[in-house]
Formats: structure tokens, sequence, C-alpha cells
């Protein structure tokens, strides 16, 4: 008889969900707040764990945290439940090393799904492997079936309607994606640094690039075949839970330039533009920052002609909020443009 640990402050959800899994065969441990959760957990070593992110006490991300510091319980399978349909949660989950997640309310289907999907997996011959180090080797070992290619400043990656045939990941350099209108307008939507991989959602979603990319400098970009992206997503658990958090947190960031774009004035989107830019090649430690990004990029960020961002540049200066020199531009004060009323 398998074990579920259920952690939920909601009394009517907690039992009624433990209700249904004694129906079907499993042994239910209940608790109603997080630090009560840990210590049953630790006491029974289930074999699988449901748990609310918002409880009193000691919420779901801190419950995760002490249990995968605890060697008995790290590699039981982790499961949130969550209320709120923010991808933002389901994404901080996911690269902490949750499983999976469940959006309340759920029905008996999704949540035995859920469970026994999971048990599978932690089922399977091979083994999955759960701490932060071996999450690090396996992202090792995908790295070096790549290949390293040089790509110049400006230079395409790829284009819309191809049929993707690599996992790219940026050793050095800065890359964004983009689309362009019928009229040839260029409207940019992620930025891409050192670190970062790019071009997964079509390969995950099995369809042909649905933007462009280019690179914004000199760069060095690893390709790592799809097949042995594939071979490592579907194989083990920690890959898949990484790229997961990633789609979830790339589709939030869309959603977010949208509503940018249909809400906020032209300055107002301009002053975000350079805080973005800043938070993505920035050092991120200081207030101040120097940029090296034309007005054409600029502007396909925001949305805009250049000759748009070229004024709102100007009216910044004149605000002593940046200073520019060339494709240079200085900012003064990162939290006084976060601040630029509409």
């Amino acid at each position: 008889m398998k074990k579920v640990l259920i952690i939920e402050d909601n009394d009517d959800i907690r039992e009624g969900t433990a209700e249904i899994l004694d129906l079907a065969g499993y042994e239910t441990y209940t608790a109603k707040n997080g630090r009560i959760g840990v210590d049953l957990a630790v006491k029974h070593i289930p074999d699988i764990i449901l748990c609310d992110i918002m409880m009193p006490e000691l919420d779901g991300y801190g419950v995760l945290y002490l249990l995968q510091k605890n060697t008995q319980t790290a590699t039981i399978p982790f499961i949130f439940m969550t209320a709120k349909a923010e991808r933002a949660d389901m994404r901080k989950g996911m690269e902490m090393g949750a499983d999976d997640y469940l959006t309340k309310p759920f029905d008996d289907v999704e949540l035995f799904n859920a469970i026994e999907s999971r048990l599978k997996k932690r089922n399977k011959p091979s083994g999955f492997r759960s701490s932060a180090t071996d999450k690090e080797a396996l992202f090792a070992e995908l790295k070096a079936k790549g290949k390293i290619r040089p790509f110049a400043n400006k230079q395409i990656i790829y284009v819309e309607n191809d049929e993707p045939a690599y996992l790219y990941f940026i050793k050095k350099g800065q890359v964004k994606t983009y689309k362009r209108s019928k009229d040839g307008r260029e409207l940019s939507s992620t930025l891409y640094n050192d670190g970062d991989f790019f071009g997964y959602e079509s390969l995950c979603n099995a369809t042909n690039y649905n933007d462009n990319s280019a690179t914004m400098a000199d760069s060095e970009l690893l390709l790592i075949a799809k097949a042995d992206f594939m071979d490592y997503l579907l194989n083990h658990q920690e890959i898949a839970g990484a790229f997961i958090g990633l789609l979830s947190g790339s589709v939030q960031e869309k959603e977010e330039q949208m509503l940018k774009l249909a809400y906020f004035s032209v300055r107002k989107r301009v002053a975000e533009a350079l805080v973005q830019v800043a938070g993505k090649f920035g050092d991120g430690k200081a207030d101040s920052c120097t940029l090296k990004i034309s007005r054409d990029d600029l502007a396909a960020l925001v949305g805009t002609a250049s000759e748009t961002v070229s004024r709102m540049l100007a009216d910044f200066k004149d605000e002593k909020l940046i200073e520019k020199s060339g494709n240079a531009i200085h900012i003064v004060s990162i939290e006084k443009l976060k601040n630029i009323k509409q």
C-alpha cells in the first residue's frame, strides 16, 4: 500500500483528498500546516507528498526546502497544490525541485494521474537523481553532447517556420528572439544572456519556430541536437522539471509584455525596456549601469518606432535619468526608471 502525505491548511480540501485516496487503496497521512507536515514526512517516509503552497507557519516552499535537506526525504516525489493559477508560483516550485503541480480545484482523475505518473517514474529501474549536485551533473552531461559555434553580432540563428533541430545554450554573448510584422516592423519578445537556454519552446511543443532569433553581440553558442535534448527531457525528471519552469516563465513574460503594450504609455514602456535590459545585461548589483544597445533593438522591445525611442531617451537625459554616448546608455538610477509614472 503506497503512502501519501497531504499537507493542506484547508480542512475540506485536506480531508476530501484523503478520503478519495483512502477509497483508492492508498494509506494517507494529513497535516494542517507545513511544520506538522515536515514532522510526518520524516516519521513515516511517504511514497509521495501533496503540499499546498500558501500556508501559515511554514509555506510549501519552506516544506520542500527542509525535506530536500534531509537525506531520508530528499528523493520523495513532491507535488504542489495551489489555488493560485499563477505561473510564477509554478515556476518557482519547479526551479526548487518540485516534481509536478495541481491547480485547485482538481478532479479525481487529475489527482490520480499526477500521483501515479510520479510513482511510476520513481520506480523506473534506472532511477532518478534528485539532489542539486545530480541535477547539475545531468545538465553538464547534456551540454557535453553539444557543439560550440561562433556567431557574429546581428547574425540570424533561426527564422520563423523553420523546423527546430537544436536546443541552444549561450556560452558567451547576447541573443534576442523577435517577431516581424507584415510591414517589416520588429517586436522583440525575449532577451537571453550568458548561461541561458533558448529555442526549447518549439522542441517541447513539437512545432516549427513561431519567432526569429539573432545575436545582439559576438557570441558563442552551444548547439545540442534535438534527439539528445528529447532523450534527457523524457528520461530525467530533473531536466523535465527545469524546462517546465522555463516554459512557464516564458509564457508569463509574454503575457506581461502584451499587457504593457496595451496599457502603458510609450514613456513608461521605454523606461520599462531600459530596466529590462539592465536586469538582463547589467551586473545586477548597482542602481546604475551602462548598456550597449541600438535604438532599433530598444524600439523592438518597446513596440514603437526608433524615432520615438530617441525622443524619449532625450527626455530622460534632460531629466538626468540617463546619460548617452553613441550607442551606450548610462542609466543613472534604475530605481527611478522603475518608478516613472504613466
